[in-house]
């Protein structure tokens, strides 16, 4: 493996925070990225995602994946990498811990429903909304608004999927403030963190689906990279128990994966022939990444779980509803202010009033926003299950 430590994130070097800050006080032995981090761990968005949905409605089942669960494993595995490529673990963590902060309660079925109900307000997007959170409305400190993370961090979050042709409206107001520079390519600690993301939910998606009994195993072992390692499995451990040998498909998945993106990110960064951080986003193309070979059997996984897992009809009733309540909260707040609390109240004109009860619903956790539609609205009626 070449490292590949010239194209890292350098603390020394970093662009810095919109708001300067003085290093007085008991900072302890952090760099800046390491504080970026830290900061993203001890804010409140963050410890509210451990009842928030990834798959199943979060409050249902102890065993399940929520988005904090989901942001841990991610970060597990961007280290991982981050580390046998050189570049730098803290950024990168960073990035993967916080790349869920804006979902809403109830997952994309949650997400959905916002932006239905804030279409005449530019709607709403959670990866905009994570950079909301970070730049505004979490306050910590009692000079500026946001947690004040470094442009490299928020560069990161805003465009770990590539570049931004057309920012929505909270992304753009960031973006105002401090040029994320959108139309290009982010660091390779912000394209590792993405690739993170997609080896993580992958895999143990399939873990979590086996164990709601929504996954058929026959079925699921007909794709193709499921196939090549179940049969491999079988060849090392002959007669193991079917939940055993999942729990060894789902380990030897996601090597086979960070190897590949490992193996890949070097040969792309050879071609391109750059030689720092800067040169990355200068490049013009996604550098860390799957293989041509795997991404290719990565989008038959992911083609395979949304026909049968995302999709699957008992899942049908539960996003039904799921939107249902959050439409209703929307609805309840737009027509008496007066049931937010008193400090989301205002707005100087329509849209941002609007954009002010999306800011408190998107922040609410699924057990909360149950709770909020029962004591203004009437009965939630969640399937037991799920």
């Amino acid at each position: 493996m070449t490292l590949l430590p010239d194209l890292a994130a350098q603390p020394s070097k970093s662009r810095g925070r919109a708001h300067p800050e003085a290093d007085g006080g008991p900072r302890g032995p952090r760099d800046i990225f390491q504080r970026d981090r830290d900061r993203i761990i001890h804010s409140v968005a963050f410890r509210r995602l451990r009842h928030k949905t990834q798959v199943f409605v979060a409050p249902d089942g102890d065993h399940y994946r929520v988005r904090l669960t989901h942001s841990i494993e991610v970060a597990q595995i961007g280290r991982t990498i981050a580390r046998a490529l050189g570049l730098n673990e803290d950024l990168t963590e960073a990035l993967c811990l916080a790349h869920d902060l804006g979902h809403p309660p109830f997952g994309h079925a949650g997400e959905d429903a916002l932006q239905a109900a804030m279409a005449s307000a530019g709607g709403f997007d959670h990866n905009a909304h994570s950079i909301r959170l970070v730049t505004k409305l979490e306050t910590p400190y009692p000079g500026f608004d946001g947690l004040n993370l470094t442009w490299e961090a928020l560069e990161g979050l805003a465009k770990h999927n590539g570049p931004i042709a057309a920012p929505s409206w909270a992304l753009a107001a960031a973006n105002h403030s401090f040029d994320f520079e959108l139309g290009s390519w982010p660091s390779l600690e912000a394209q590792v963190a993405a690739v993170a993301d997609d080896i993580a939910y992958d895999n143990h998606d399939i873990d979590d689906g086996m164990r709601a009994g929504l996954l058929n195993l026959d079925e699921l072992i007909e794709v193709p990279i499921v196939k090549r390692h179940w049969e491999d499995i079988e060849r090392r451990h002959p007669g193991i128990p079917n939940d055993r040998r999942l729990r060894a498909l789902v380990r030897d998945m996601i090597g086979t994966m960070v190897g590949d993106v490992l193996t890949e990110t070097e040969l792309r960064v050879a071609a391109a022939g750059v030689a720092t951080s800067d040169e990355v986003r200068a490049a013009g193309e996604q550098l860390a990444g799957f293989s041509a070979e795997l991404a290719e059997e990565e989008r038959e996984l992911k083609h395979f779980l949304y026909a049968r897992l995302y999709n699957a009809p008992e899942l049908v009733p539960v996003r039904v509803e799921a939107q249902r309540v959050v439409a209703n909260l929307f609805e309840v707040y737009r027509a008496n202010p007066g049931k937010l609390p008193e400090d989301w109240r205002g707005g100087a004109d329509e849209t941002e009033r609007l954009r002010i009860i999306g800011d408190f619903i998107a922040g609410m956790t699924d057990r909360f926003a149950a709770a909020r539609h029962e004591e203004l609205i009437g009965r939630v009626d969640l399937p037991d299950r799920f």
